[in-house]
């Protein structure tokens, strides 16, 4: 439940282990509702890499993990607890509940791994510099969709073969298909993963 606000009530975050079925997913936002009449005017199911008490993550996640016309439900008749009335419905309100978890694979989020940046920190601390105050995400991780040939060329990378894996990649390139061309899944469905246009 987010703290600052007045009433405790108003926004409650739900985290969900990554892979739990939508149907859960739903039915705990409706729980969470029918918990009080005047609890959850908001009401967002985020996964577990998302910190439920940084409100930067949870729009976060509303943002980029929910499509309103598949991802939202409104349910009325809610007491507004404390705090004035509104104008309509005799003061009523209402719930609004977010499914804002993953609905698919995508590709890491785009930070160094946890090691990289825990060595990174570790430096930083030994040069006395200012403390730092990592906010989430503070390093990358899986989100299902990371092939074996771009890890391979990831560990490339970290082993300084990137002349290497750059002469491997050139030779990739093809003469028939202009840079930065559009992909014609017609031609090749499997040139890029689902949700990652």
């Amino acid at each position: 439940m987010h703290e600052p606000l007045t009433s405790l009530y108003a926004v409650i975050a739900i985290q969900f282990a990554r892979g739990t079925p939508e149907t859960e997913v739903w039915r705990a936002l409706h729980g969470a509702s029918a918990l009080h009449r005047f609890a959850g005017k908001w009401i967002v199911a985020v996964d577990e890499d998302i910190d439920p008490e940084n409100a930067d993550a949870l729009f976060w996640a509303m943002s980029y993990r929910c499509q309103p016309q598949h991802d939202l439900q409104v349910v009325g008749h809610k007491d507004p607890g404390h705090g004035p009335r509104g104008p309509h419905d005799d003061g009523e309100t209402a719930a609004v509940l977010i499914n804002a978890t993953l609905k698919g694979t995508f590709a890491p989020v785009a930070l160094p791994k946890r090691e990289f940046m825990e060595k990174a920190r570790a430096i930083w601390e030994r040069l006395g510099l200012p403390p730092l105050k990592p906010e989430s995400p503070w390093h990358g991780y899986d989100l299902g969709y990371w092939p074996a040939d771009i890890e391979r060329q990831a560990r490339m990378a970290v082993a300084s073969e990137y002349f290497t894996l750059g002469a491997e990649l050139a030779g990739q390139r093809r003469a028939d298909v202009a840079m930065n061309a559009p992909v014609d899944r017609d031609r090749d469905p499997d040139a890029v993963p689902p949700n990652q246009e």
